[in-house]
């Protein structure tokens, strides 16, 4: 599929402008990012989870959203789109509706990787044909930056805040992509922004336009939450990426395949310093965190390339 920036961006953008999402939040970057993946001319149903994107896309009755869009609660957004895709189903087989629709869910963090876990996992085991798009920012932003089981060991948040009896989030990040890949879905992926917006805009395509139940997680950095400058969003992305913090890849029909490795893997810690959550780790004393950080990330680095061809 050929790919072009220049007519991706000359596109009508299917989110319009004048929402409230914050400078520098990946949140809006990557909905517009999946959304330009549609072809010219298709329609689209949206349907979205309670989230910091929520409360900044719609109030009721205004929408930034030029297709069809539907607010669902934090727990159901799956449920309510694969709903959504039986009618159209069963309008189009009785001929009432002769139009062709796409369905594409959009979901937090915490309304994903934990609130609508279990909504999420039926409407992938019953084979909706439908896109969910987790934006990760990796903690509930829109509530107060509580920690979910997407926060990264050591942030901190503020229900795990680093002071002298604590040193951040104690558990490591969920790893959700995996768990709904063995739902054996034909797509999963995950991608970021980085570069031309390439990788998202081809997987995106590839999640829509592939029949079935397709998932797409999308790092999605959080000014406010992560405590970075609001110009350094696509920095982060690309540090995320080449510290292998955030690995890219596919998983097509079962198969597991790398889309961006990098030419040289940067140290944990080039990520981290970049955001005050993690600013604790760098203190004298401290230095076992950053080490065993990096452990981990070495290790589910090579858990993902013995399984990717």
């Amino acid at each position: 599929m050929g790919y072009s920036l220049r007519e991706e961006l000359n596109k009508q953008p299917r989110l319009a402008p004048g929402h409230r999402l914050c400078a520098g939040c990946g949140a809006g970057a990557a909905v517009q990012g999946v959304l330009r993946a549609l072809d010219e001319g298709d329609k689209a149903v949206v349907s979205n989870a309670t989230s910091c994107l929520e409360v900044s896309t719609f109030i009721y009755p205004n929408t930034a959203y030029e297709d069809s869009y539907i607010h669902s609660a934090f727990e159901n957004a799956a449920a309510t789109t694969g709903g959504v895709e039986t009618a159209y189903r069963v309008l189009k087989k009785r001929g009432k509706l002769k139009e062709n629709f796409k369905f594409v869910c959009f979901g937090g963090d915490g309304g994903t990787y934990d609130i609508g876990l279990q909504s999420l996992s039926g409407a992938m085991e019953r084979g909706h044909d439908m896109v969910y798009v987790c934006y990760d920012n990796e903690a509930y932003m829109n509530t107060g930056i509580q920690r979910s089981s997407a926060t990264p060991r050591f942030a901190d948040a503020t229900t795990t805040p680093v002071g002298t009896e604590s040193y951040g989030k104690r558990q490591n990040k969920k790893d959700l992509t995996q768990i709904i890949a063995a739902h054996g879905i034909p797509y999963a992926a995950q991608t970021t922004m980085i570069g031309d917006f390439r990788d998202l805009h081809n997987k995106a395509h590839r999640a829509i336009y592939t029949e079935g139940p397709c998932f797409l997680n999308i790092l999605a950095p959080c000014p406010r939450g992560w405590r970075y400058n609001m110009e350094d969003m696509a920095e982060i992305c690309k540090k995320a990426v080449d510290t292998c913090v955030w690995p890219m890849y596919e998983i097509v029909e079962g198969r597991w395949h790398l889309t961006y490795e990098p030419k040289k893997k940067l140290p944990v810690e080039e990520f981290l310093k970049m955001q005050g959550r993690f600013r604790h780790m760098f203190k004298p004393g401290n230095e076992w965190m950053l080490e065993e950080a990096q452990q981990y990330v070495d290790r589910k680095w090579e858990e993902l390339l013995e399984r990717c061809e």
